[in-house]
């Protein structure tokens, strides 16, 4: 299951009660010399918090006041809060939040240009704007471990339809029944593999699997935190099987003006997800915090010049 995706069961209640007691930082900038308040929030996962600090603070040294309200919980939480304009920007995900705002209706693709143009069809008559989409993904992929990789010369998915026959995929239970997983790989790469291990998604098991050499490709998650330490390498989707889940900043259009436009896509511009997978890293497995990490992301990459 998607980290991305939370239970739909919450009641509004629960919506202002979250928002509330959620706390606040706000910038240090003189209110009578900014440009405007921006309220950014994030959900309750380490690389959203990164992800809206980076905004936060590149909007602030812009000369916005901006309050966070970082780790504010589900998107069933946080859609509600945008909506009714108490958040103005989150770090959202293209495919994902297309599947939310059109209540499921499977228009999301592989394509990540088609899928944030239908999702600005559904967020404009909410008053929202979806931005330009980064290259950075944090979708469903499939890993090899470095030595799989050199061994058969793999950086592609396409790549292992020659020599699926030699090799074990390991996932969730649910990977033989669902699109994405086994079967997608059979259709839409022709890839048939010598076995399949019932594993977990994305968890613990998967990652004694490469160990010990029980699997050879696994499901993983693109921008995991652990995949440097453990030697693991995600093959290129290059046909596009899973949904675009494209980090895309999710703003309302009262606040999205051309100048706060160009400050938020001048990092989805040169966002990766390498990039990711390292300051996910910093935060999860370095124990940094992520404001700390976020400022050192914008200042190797001269946003503070």
């Amino acid at each position: 299951m998607n980290r991305k995706l939370g239970s739909r069961w919450l009641l509004a209640g629960v919506v202002a009660l979250a928002i509330a007691a959620t706390a606040c930082g706000s910038s240090g900038t003189n209110p009578s010399t900014s440009k405007g308040s921006i309220t950014v929030a994030g959900f309750n996962f380490p690389e959203s918090s990164i992800l809206a600090e980076i905004y936060a603070q590149a909007l602030e040294h812009d000369g916005y006041t901006v309050t966070r309200k970082l780790r504010l919980g589900t998107r069933e939480v946080i859609g509600p809060a945008i909506k009714s304009g108490q958040i103005d920007l989150y770090p959202g995900y293209a495919a994902t939040d297309l599947e939310f705002y059109n209540s499921g209706a499977g228009e999301a693709s592989g394509d990540v240009n088609a899928t944030v143009q239908k999702l600005n069809t559904r967020l404009q008559p909410l008053g929202l704007e979806a931005l330009n989409p980064s290259a950075a993904v944090d979708q469903n992929a499939f890993a090899v471990t470095k030595a799989t990789q050199q061994k058969y010369n793999l950086t592609k998915l396409s790549d292992l339809a020659p020599i699926g026959n030699q090799l074990v995929l390991g996932a969730g239970p649910e990977c033989p029944t669902r699109p994405f997983c086994k079967p997608g790989l059979e259709k839409t790469y022709g890839i048939h593999f010598k076995d399949f291990k019932a594993l977990d998604t994305d968890g613990p098991a998967t990652r004694a699997a490469f160990a010990n050499g029980t699997i050879q490709v696994g499901l993983v998650f693109s921008s995991d935190s652990d995949l440097n330490k453990l030697n693991l390498v995600v093959l290129q989707d290059d046909k596009h099987l899973e949904n675009a889940d494209n980090v895309v900043p999710i703003i309302r259009q009262k606040v999205a003006s051309d100048e706060v436009k160009n400050v938020l896509n001048k990092i989805s511009a040169t966002l990766t997800t390498e990039q990711l997978v390292s300051l996910n890293g910093q935060v999860e497995l370095n124990h940094q915090d992520a404001d700390a990490v976020a400022k050192a992301y914008l200042q190797q990459h001269n946003y503070f010049s």
